[in-house]
Parts: C-alpha cells; sequence; structure tokens
C-alpha cells in the first residue's frame, strides 16, 4: 500500500482550512490503479483521490482531468461525490490528487450489505445501477459537460490507443491481443449516440444509500465524450452470472447469487429506458474486455518489475489477461455470427 505522507498532506489541509488534530487515514476501494484513501482530521472525514507512483503512460491516472469531469456531471445532476479541492502540486504527494466529501453508502463486492438480503432487494440495486447509467447518457453534451471533450470518433480513438498501450504494456508474448485489437478495427460500429461516457460502470464503482437507492457514481478516471453502448458493454462484461467463467473483472462476485438479475436482463432493461439498438452489444464487451487486458497486464508488468510489491491483484494476472482475452475473442465471435 502506498503511505501517505502526514506532514506534508497536513499541510495541505490546513490551507483549505480543515480543523486542526491528528491526521489519519485508510486505503478504501478496490480500485488497482488510481488508489482512494479515507482522511480523517478534526472531526471531519473527506474522500482522497490520487495516482500510483510513476512511471506511468502519458494521460494515465490524470487526477486533474477527473475532478473536472466529476465537478461537470455533477452541476449537470449526476450523483457524485462533491469536490472540496484539487492538488496539482507534486511537492506534496508526489503526484496530483483530489479531495472530495465522504458520501455514506454501501458498494457491493463478494457479501451483501446490510440490508441488502431482503426479497426483492437484490433486483432493485441492480435496476437502479442500470436506470443510473441510462440517466448518464442522457445528460445534454452543454455547458461544461461539452467542454470535456470531444465525442466524435471515440470507438475508433479506444481501439488505436490501446491498440498502441499493448507492446509498452507487456513483455511477454501474448498474440491473440494483439489481433483481437485488428479484429475489432476491423468490425468497428458506426458512430451511433454521443453522451458522457464513464468508461469504468460497474457496480464496485457505484454507492447506494440502500437497496435500489443509488448514492454516488464514483471512480472517473476513464471518463470521456462518445459512445454510449461502450458504458453497457463494460457493465455486462464485468457483471458475474452463475455459469459464466469468471474474469479478473468479476469484482463483484455476489450477483452471481440467486436472486440477481442476469447480463440479458441488464441489457434488456437499459434497452427499455433508452430506445437504444443493441444488435452490436457483444462488440463492446469484446472491447471492455480487451481493453481490461491491457490495462490489467500494464499492472502485472509493474508488478514483475518490482513497482507494485504489496499488491495482491497482480499475480493473478499472469493467468488473468490471457482469461480476458479469451472472454473477449468469445464476445466478438459472438458478434461476428449474428449471436446475442
Amino acid at each position: 500500500m502506498i503511505p501517505l505522507p502526514v506532514a506534508p498532506l497536513g499541510a495541505y489541509l490546513d490551507g483549505l482550512g480543515v480543523p486542526p488534530g491528528e491526521l489519519a487515514w485508510r486505503r478504501i476501494g478496490d480500485g488497482q490503479a488510481n488508489l482512494t484513501y479515507e482522511v480523517t482530521r478534526g472531526g471531519h472525514t473527506m474522500v482522497l483521490r490520487r495516482g500510483p507512483r510513476p512511471p506511468f503512460p502519458p494521460s494515465a491516472h490524470d487526477m486533474v482531468r477527473e475532478a473536472r469531469f466529476v465537478r461537470a456531471v455533477g452541476a449537470a445532476g449526476v450523483p457524485v461525490p462533491r469536490v472540496r479541492a484539487v492538488c496539482e502540486d507534486d511537492a506534496v504527494l508526489g503526484v496530483p490528487f483530489y479531495v472530495m466529501d465522504r458520501v455514506e453508502g454501501h458498494v457491493l463486492t463478494d457479501v451483501l450489505p446490510p440490508g441488502f438480503d431482503a426479497p426483492g432487494a437484490s433486483a432493485a440495486t441492480v435496476d437502479a445501477a442500470v436506470d443510473a447509467l441510462a440517466d448518464l447518457h442522457a445528460v445534454p453534451l452543454e455547458g461544461d459537460v461539452a467542454a470535456l471533450g470531444r465525442p466524435d470518433g471515440y470507438l475508433e480513438r479506444q481501439v488505436r490507443r490501446f491498440a498502441q498501450l499493448w507492446p509498452l504494456n507487456t513483455r511477454r508474448d501474448l498474440p491473440a491481443v494483439a489481433r483481437l485489437g485488428e479484429r475489432l478495427a476491423d468490425t468497428l460500429p458506426p458512430d451511433g449516440r454521443r453522451t458522457v461516457v464513464h468508461g469504468d460502470f460497474r457496480l464496485g464503482n457505484l454507492m447506494f444509500a440502500a437497496p435500489g437507492a443509488l448514492a454516488a457514481i464514483l471512480d472517473w478516471e476513464m471518463a470521456a465524450l462518445g459512445d454510449p453502448l461502450a458504458d453497457l458493454g463494460y457493465l455486462v462484461a464485468t457483471y458475474s452470472e452463475r455459469g459464466r467463467a469468471a474474469t479478473p473483472m468479476d469484482l463483484t462476485p455476489i450477483t452471481a447469487a440467486s436472486g440477481f438479475p442476469t447480463r440479458a436482463d441488464l441489457a434488456a432493461r437499459y434497452a427499455a429506458r433508452t430506445g437504444a439498438d443493441l444488435s452490436a452489444l457483444a462488440w463492446y464487451e469484446a472491447l471492455a474486455l480487451w481493453k481490461s487486458a491491457i490495462f490489467c497486464e500494464a499492472m502485472y508488468t509493474r508488478w514483475l518489475a518490482g513497482e507494485r510489491p504489496d499488491d495482491r491483484f497482480a499475480p493473478g494476472l499472469a493467468d488473468g489477461v490471457p482469461a480476458l482475452a479469451d472472454a473477449a475473442d468469445e464476445a466478438l465471435s459472438r458478434m461476428e455470427k449474428g449471436s446475442p
């Protein structure tokens, strides 16, 4: 775990007017790239988001950009924590970071939070997640939101950029990953709707105040403007379902238990809410899994190099990255055969 340097952080909090007192912190969340901490001082509890220690690829772990997204979508009515401050000075923590209000709630992982085991609660909670995604994709691209980026060509840029990252991220021979990038480029869907895209929309990045009641959408590092089906494909591809082979991105395995909707249920609810054509959804699932393989390989390479010595997630990526590539291949093959 990367510790927080208490003295410089305390001085920074002084400048924000946070009451004095002993500073305490703890790591929270299951994020494997950027790190999230709960920070308490003077009776005030905040949440701090920072990137990992350098080196990392250019444009990765951009906390300033992430905070700008959170502020813009929050002003548009999206449920997100309030950003209190953004620090671009590397002298404080060694990397830029931002501080936001703490939101009370529960995140689904491998066990149900208290009160989430009542009849119908599981389905209501997942339905709320899908509805929140539909609402996010209905946010108008105007004002500060429109200034967040350019939506045209989003899918082509995603495939191109991640294909370029692959040889930089890996130190082993996994030709299937490069071939998947070529197949995705050859079968690129036409540009569709243009919306805010969260980029990492899964249950583990959602906080619920109660069953069926969403409190906040978290972790906006991958946010952009582009094709909303990229979000739905990612949600479906990383959603654990009974009878499907697990991958390292099955970070909320509780949804494989009885009482939870299926992946098909998620897609059907989204289509009913938005009217979206989901005939190419398997392509977006493949894109999500392929991208996951590439950024997971970066974690694995850094672990091999001794840059993530305390990382308990990275060792499993020796087999996990090929498993993600296999899952992406299966999804893309379904799309190419015209199967749902």
